[in-house]
């Protein structure tokens, strides 16, 4: 079930998805990218249910310097 929701976030999440691309950019297999994304995903679901307070994309997009 994580890793249909993995793929379905791959193609619309805007958190997800340049994570993804930015992993194969990298040179990782794509499978290895898939899991790293399901991994993401638990690590963001997890903060959301520890700190009560709804999605929100920009909390968790990664930081441009």
């Amino acid at each position: 079930m994580l890793y249909m929701a993995s793929l379905s976030a791959i193609r619309f999440n805007a958190v997800i998805k340049p994570f993804y691309e930015r992993l194969l950019a990298k040179g990782k297999p794509k499978k290895v990218a898939i899991v790293a994304c399901m991994h993401k995903m638990l690590t963001i679901l997890n903060a959301i249910v520890k700190s009560n307070k709804p999605w929100d994309e920009h909390h968790f997009a990664p930081k441009t310097a």
